[in-house]
């Protein structure tokens, strides 16, 4: 039996594709002990690099038949080099960078299929994903008085979106598929090879409805905080509500920034500017908005976004205030200029009319800020620059289509310093 162990114990991993047997013979019996395969890792994108942790990385290498050092050296080329072709990991083995490409390993990179740029310096790119789809994402550079630039990457979680909010461009470009946490993380890593510069903020509000998609999600908030090293208190997960996904999100315990793009201060007027909102009314979605705040002492911001003669009037803004107070401290509003796109009635406020709601807000002691417009030459709205070169709009999905993702165990998060 201790030659038995022995031979087990000296078996390479990478060569263990099948189930051997040994026998071991004695005077009276014959046993047959099967070799036991380690398993393989189940890595975020089945045969993706980007997206994997320093951990599944080493037990890549390791199922291959390497150190596990090779993993962290991975880690490094993907996270730290952005190297974007197996091939071009020149500090691997070229057998083992080889052996990675024949069993369609891919770092999982897309290209850039479009761009556009503003006056301002906010840069929209069109990325051309594997399947030939087309996403959003925009990076905003901020530059503060003492000349530190402070760059936010918001991205996208779906290509388009199902809940088709009546102002929203995306919606109005139909909706194909949920994003993989890859095609998230890669989004941030795009944006800054543009600016050449780090990405200090991330916001989950580009095309798509996040909770609808929260496993991918949660994945790549996991990689951009653990792997690309950007603090979780940099980063805002926006949504316009789906029922039970805000719970899923607070038991996870994120230093993160809850969004709730809110639009209206009463159910019946929410329910013309978001049509989902019938699903999710308003007070069970403001009883889920306070408890994440207990759950997680972050705050929520409403996201309100002003339509001029719709949403706009100083009864609005009085409204709101009540109704936030009912539900405790916490919140911050942050109102948003509607951004003009083709094909719908919203037109933007005046600047009269949103300092007359900011100021309404204030006196109530609501703590409120504007949203400064970016890029509004560079189609910077959500969904602007893919309807541009999609024309016609994606089939209308079914009720099948918008149901939450299934129930999430949650796992312990060690936030990056900020």
């Amino acid at each position: 039996m201790a030659l038995l162990q022995f031979m087990c114990s000296v078996t390479p991993l990478a060569r263990a594709a099948r189930s051997r047997a040994i026998i071991v013979s004695s005077s009276r019996t014959a046993v047959t002990v099967p070799t036991v395969t380690k398993p393989k890792i189940s890595p975020p994108d089945s045969n993706v690099l980007l997206g994997m942790s320093e951990e599944q990385l080493q037990q890549l290498a390791l199922d291959f038949g390497q150190q596990s050092y090779r993993g962290k050296q991975l880690h490094h080329l993907l996270y730290k080099r952005r190297v974007k072709d197996v091939q071009e990991f020149n500090q691997v083995p070229l057998a083992f960078r080889t052996e990675l490409q024949e069993a369609g390993w891919v770092v999982g990179r897309s290209s850039v299929h479009s761009s556009a740029t503003s006056t301002d310096g906010t840069i929209k790119l069109l990325m051309k994903l594997e399947d030939n789809r087309l996403v959003e994402t925009v990076g905003i550079p901020v530059t503060d008085d003492k000349g530190s630039v402070r760059l936010t990457a918001c991205v996208s979680s779906q290509v388009g979106c199902p809940l088709r909010c009546s102002f929203c461009a995306t919606g109005k470009g139909g909706f194909a598929r949920n994003l993989k946490a890859h095609e998230i993380v890669e989004q941030v890593l795009a944006i800054e090879e543009v600016f050449n510069n780090r990405v200090t903020n991330v916001v989950f509000m580009g095309m798509g409805e996040p909770m609808l998609n929260l496993k991918e999600v949660l994945a790549a908030h996991r990689c951009l905080n653990k792997d690309v090293q950007i603090g979780q208190r940099m980063m805002t997960i926006s949504t316009v509500g789906v029922p039970n996904t805000i719970k899923k999100l607070a038991s996870h315990k994120l230093q993160s920034t809850l969004a709730l793009s809110l639009h209206a201060p009463n159910q019946k007027l929410r329910e013309k500017i978001v049509p989902s909102a019938k699903a999710y009314p308003l007070e069970a979605i403001m009883k889920d908005c306070r408890d994440y705040f207990h759950e997680t002492s972050r705050r929520v911001s409403f996201e309100y976004t002003l339509l001029a003669g719709v949403n706009d009037d100083v009864e609005h803004a009085k409204e709101l205030a009540e109704l936030l107070h009912q539900w405790g401290p916490g919140y911050h509003v942050n109102l948003i200029p509607f951004n003009p796109i083709d094909g719908t009635e919203y037109k933007r406020p005046y600047r009269k009319a949103i300092n007359m709601f900011q100021s309404m807000l204030e006196s109530r002691k609501i703590t409120v800020s504007v949203r400064q417009t970016r890029g509004l030459d560079a189609s910077a709205a959500c969904g602007q620059l893919r309807n541009e070169f999609q024309k016609v709009p994606l089939a209308a999905p079914s009720n099948d289509d918008i149901q939450p993702e299934p129930e999430l165990e949650p796992e312990p998060e060690a936030a990056v310093a900020c």
